[in-house]
């Protein structure tokens, strides 16, 4: 599979609940001319905590460096995880191009801005206490992803993300998700970009905001998605796990019937 961009955010190399193995099968698996990677690729935030850094996300990093050296176009766009390497932007460090914010042109001529979206966080305002109970609160359920898809192992089931479904029926949360498409949608327009492709808040869509075309690739903790080009510029989400299928494409954006979560059919 050759796609004209590849998009992907929220790798969390580093974390314990990073899905590397999925993430270079994908790797491994498709080609493209752009590599976009939106921020979070090596959480320096969770290795501070506790170092982890098992082979499988070496080989991740090295794969992205193979490509960075063998023809493809690797431009990293630093998020809050690795906001170290914001320091240093404007650089290219092992043939990676490292940027603040990036302009893509699609095949069709639409111009979309990339960048994390942290940048967004004013418009998802709480206070400090019940920020901390949603860092809690997020970590547990991450714990009982992990542990429900040990179980859907052993029952012969494809992976499938305990977390995306627990978020998206906590209405808090979803009012917060939205908030957030919406403050990015409105940078879009103020830079005059015809769409916006970010990360940051592991949820994976693609809808249309007041004209404007908002594209969140999704992460590789919870749902494991990328966002790719097509070479006649269609843009679509993918799932990569046990299963691989596309989850949602541009021209379905309005759809409301097609959203996260998403559901997988059993393994044959």
């Amino acid at each position: 599979m050759h796609y004209n961009a590849i998009w992907l955010s929220d790798i969390h190399l580093g974390y314990r609940d990073c899905k590397a193995n999925f993430l270079l099968d994908f790797l491994n698996k498709t080609h493209t001319n752009r590599l976009y990677l939106v921020g979070d690729v090596v959480d320096l935030w969770a290795m501070k905590r506790s170092f982890l850094w098992p082979p499988s996300h070496h080989e991740v990093l090295r794969k992205i460096i193979d490509l960075a050296n063998n023809g493809t176009r690797v431009i990293y766009i630093p998020g809050n995880h690795d906001d170290l390497m914001r320091e240093v932007a404007g650089t290219v460090l092992l043939n990676i191009e490292i940027h603040q914010q990036f302009v893509h042109t699609t095949h069709e001529g639409k111009k979309l801005l990339l960048l994390h979206g942290d940048e967004f966080d004013h418009a998802v305002l709480c206070n400090r206490f019940a920020r901390l109970a949603g860092d809690a609160g997020y970590s547990l359920l991450l714990h009982f992803n992990r542990w429900s898809n040990i179980l859907r192992r052993w029952w012969g089931l494809p992976y499938w993300s305990l977390a995306q479904y627990v978020k998206n029926r906590v209405r808090n949360a979803r009012a917060a998700i939205i908030a957030f498409e919406e403050a990015a949608a409105k940078e879009a327009i103020r830079q005059g970009a015809d769409g916006i492709v970010c990360g940051h808040i592991h949820q994976p869509e693609i809808r249309t905001i007041d004209g404007i075309l908002y594209c969140n690739d999704g992460d590789w903790v919870e749902s494991c998605t990328a966002l790719v080009e097509h070479r006649q510029g269609k843009l679509e989400l993918l799932h990569w796990g046990d299963l691989q299928q596309a989850i949602k494409c541009d021209q379905a954006a309005n759809d409301s019937t097609i959203s996260a979560p998403y559901s997988l059919p059993r393994l044959s």
